[in-house]
């Protein structure tokens, strides 16, 4: 297509993306770290404190999650390498990300009451 994307103003000069999809996949990369080291924060909090089964489930819950957008990410960051004109999220990608990090939030704010 010429470097124009779909649905863009035929006007428009060829779109030259530079070094956009490389910044997106290092933020990708940035925040699954982060997702793991609050993980692993958590788990460390629950068990310093005294494991209770309630807590657990908590840890349990927060892996799960972080394992989800974690695949979330990958699936992103291989979508960038694999065109240099890559495509948007595709939505149900962007609420399973969306809805891993809030309900970490939530996890964390369950651990922390």
């Amino acid at each position: 297509m010429g470097g124009v994307s779909v649905g863009a103003d035929p006007d428009a000069p060829p779109r030259d993306p530079g070094l956009q999809p490389e910044r997106t996949r290092l933020a990708w990369r940035r925040t699954t770290l982060s997702c793991t080291v609050a993980a692993v924060l958590a788990v460390r909090a629950v068990l310093h404190g005294g494991a209770t089964p309630a807590a657990l489930a908590v840890c349990a819950l927060i892996g799960v999650l972080c394992l989800g957008f974690l695949l979330v990410a990958q699936h992103r960051i291989r979508a960038l390498d694999a065109t240099p004109v890559p495509e948007a999220l595709a939505p149900r990608h962007a609420r399973a990300a969306a809805l891993c990090a809030a309900a970490l939030a939530l996890c964390a704010a369950t651990l922390l009451v």
